[in-house]
């Protein structure tokens, strides 16, 4: 066997594939953890996108509005601790003012996206153009705002603690790893697999995911059988944005405690990068999410551990830059495989008017 497997890594070019896939699975167990945070980020805007373009509505601005909740959730901190204390609670250490600011980014969220409902399902104005608008101003707006914070050096209300899974369930073989990497995490991260669970439930197996579907395909057939087409877009809209704010929040109240301009780096775009190769599904959504997130994890076992042989030679040759860019060079490679096979809802981004009463 031993002889075989040299055969094989000796091969030209597939020698060298085989060993890499050997070696991710060898270290897979060691970088979940870091592949499942690095996904939850981009997981959340998937959900988001999910929301929205199963109703029919296209919403690029998860970007802008990830970023708003991020910073809203970090600068409520700091003015919430002199008011309601920062004493950790017994509980992901969530102190009082860190529910209260993570309430206020999901807030955040929420108002970003009623703009964009607003312009994109009353205004009725271009989805695309409403989205870029929304990315720009939250930049501009989160940059200035925080510059103005920074001169202060402020000190923030922290960030969530991780829970501690018990040895015995992370000791269990074969499978141990694997509750350490989900459970292992903060209460954000945790929910993450709550709101993936439930909302492939409920979209697929619920009246009010029947009509959310409708509206996304046929918004006029939906509306002859009584269903609120403006309504429902609203509703989701909104509840997408609160979605995409978990997102943000994630990156300045759990990842990190603190708040950097454009720290969202791409990361709402990726998203809805995840749900299309994810076809308009949540659980489709959250393993493109992993997918995409699984090079950070390579990336960092390779600077740290990186493989033997020629495959460790090639690359330890490699720049820093290249593993920086890594994330995004899979989302290209994946998302142009996929994006001609996917096919979104019928009237994923076609504004609705009502027929006038007769």
């Amino acid at each position: 066997m031993a002889d075989l497997i040299n055969t094989v890594y000796g091969l030209p070019v597939i020698g060298l594939i085989v060993q890499f896939v050997g070696y991710s699975i060898a270290v897979l167990p060691d970088i979940a953890p870091i592949i499942f945070g690095a996904a939850v980020p981009i997981a959340f805007a998937a959900m988001c996108g999910v929301m929205c373009e199963r109703s029919g509505v296209v919403n690029i601005g998860i970007e802008g509005t990830m970023l708003v909740a991020a910073f809203v959730g970090w600068a409520a901190g700091i003015f919430l601790v002199p008011l309601v204390g920062s004493d950790p609670g017994p509980v992901f250490g969530a102190s009082p003012a860190l529910v209260i600011a993570l309430v206020l980014a999901i807030l955040s969220g929420v108002v970003v996206s009623a703009l964009h409902a607003w312009l994109s399902i009353s205004v009725r104005a271009d989805q695309i153009i409403s989205g870029t608008i929304i990315n720009i101003a939250a930049f501009g707006i989160t940059g200035y705002l925080n510059t103005l914070l920074a001169k202060s050096s402020p000190t923030g209300a922290g960030a969530f603690t991780d829970f501690v899974p018990p040895d015995w369930l992370i000791g269990l073989p074969v499978i141990g790893w694997i509750f350490e990497t989900f459970l292992a995490q903060g209460p954000l991260a945790i929910s993450l697999v709550a709101v993936v669970v439930v909302f492939q439930v409920f979209l697929f197996r619920s009246r009010w995911g029947l009509r959310t579907r409708s509206v996304g395909e046929h918004p006029r057939a939906a509306e002859t059988v009584g269903i609120d087409v403006i309504r429902l877009r609203y509703r989701n809209v909104l509840l997408g944005g609160g979605l995409a704010a978990m997102g943000g929040a994630y990156l300045s109240m759990e990842a990190t405690a603190s708040f950097q301009q454009g720290m969202t780096a791409g990361r709402g775009f990726i998203g809805l990068a995840a749900m299309i190769v994810g076809r308009w599904s949540p659980l489709g959504g959250f393993g493109a999410a992993l997918l995409f997130a699984s090079s950070v994890g390579l990336s960092q076992s390779i600077r740290i551990a990186p493989p033997s042989g020629d495959l460790g030679r090639l690359l330890a040759g490699l720049p820093g830059q290249f593993f920086d860019a890594l994330p995004y060079l899979v989302t290209i490679v994946v998302l142009a495989g996929v994006v001609g096979r996917s096919i979104p809802p019928a009237a994923d981004g076609q504004p609705y008017e009502r027929e006038a009463a007769s």
